[in-house]
């Protein structure tokens, strides 16, 4: 049996705990549940991860960080078509794991959940990744707000309707093919749409 590097297990830990908190959300998750999931103590997983909040916010920040890399090998990999459809395929694509769909939703969550018991520092580091993915999104679509804003709205109402299971001919997802032309894709993975954000 081949041990494994500090480096190594903290990246089990990571996607370990992405998968946990995906499904029980930050305070439905012990960092038992986790050390469990990865065939680890929960001393040993401390000695990675001083505390719950830094995993939480390690395994939020994977998920952000997923995104710019996806968007910018699909705008590398997708010369024939337009930023705006390379990037919603990838998005797409990226939330077809539904663990890391529920994550992102989870994050939300979490955030807020903070900021409403007066922590604001929790998710600075969550806002910071988000307008990374903001800003990506928008010097690829050519720096107008409008579609910027379009893109990543269409992109958050995807999420709500992955995650609540509308299949892919619903009438909720008519206009998702529509918006603005042929510009938010055709595809019909997770849904009945490829755009994303």
């Amino acid at each position: 049996m081949v041990r494994m590097s500090a480096e190594e297990r903290r990246e089990s830990v990571i996607r370990a705990a992405i998968s946990e908190f995906a499904r029980g959300g930050y305070d439905g998750t012990s960092t038992e549940a986790i050390a469990r999931r990865v065939g680890v103590s929960q001393p040993y997983l401390f000695r990675l991860f001083k505390n719950k909040r830094e995993l939480f916010l390690a395994a939020a920040q994977r998920c952000l960080e997923e995104m710019p890399r996806a968007f910018a090998d699909a705008l590398e990999r997708r010369p024939g078509v337009t930023p705006l459809e390379a990037m919603a395929a990838a998005y797409m694509e990226l939330i077809d794991d539904r663990e890391r769909l529920l994550m992102q939703m989870q994050v939300y969550v979490a955030v807020a959940s903070a900021e409403a018991a007066g922590d604001h520092e929790f998710g600075e580091a969550i806002r910071a990744g988000w307008a990374e993915i903001w800003d990506q999104a928008h010097i690829a679509l050519g720096g107008d707000p409008g579609d910027t804003t379009l893109f990543m709205g269409c992109g958050m109402l995807i999420n709500a309707l992955v995650a609540l299971g509308f299949p892919a001919d619903h009438r909720v997802w008519a206009g998702l093919n529509t918006l603005g032309g042929r510009a938010m894709g055709e595809g019909d993975s997770g849904g009945g749409s490829d755009s994303g954000a």
